[in-house]
């Protein structure tokens, strides 16, 4: 199974218009860790280099398989977690 992990920022407004499409996704079934790189979590961006937000990485076993910075829509989301 893929999982998401969703690194955003309070302050980022791009962040702000695609958590909504993440928090969809997630409510039909998919794993999303949401992941704010500014509080409880700077150890985790920080081992996985993100250097701007939004960030999303997939990842299936344990291993990255893509990631992609930026918001897309939920079909596009939705076409790389197939």
């Amino acid at each position: 199974m893929k999982t998401v992990k969703y690194f955003t920022a309070s302050w980022c407004a791009p962040c702000k218009i695609f958590k909504p499409i993440m928090k969809e996704i997630e409510g039909e079934g998919h794993s999303i860790q949401f992941i704010d790189v500014d509080y409880d979590e700077g150890d985790i961006a920080e081992k996985y280099e993100i250097t701007s937000v939004p960030t999303s990485i997939i990842e299936e076993g344990g291993k990255e398989i893509e990631r992609f910075v930026g918001a897309l829509s939920k079909e596009e989301v939705l076409n790389k977690l197939v």
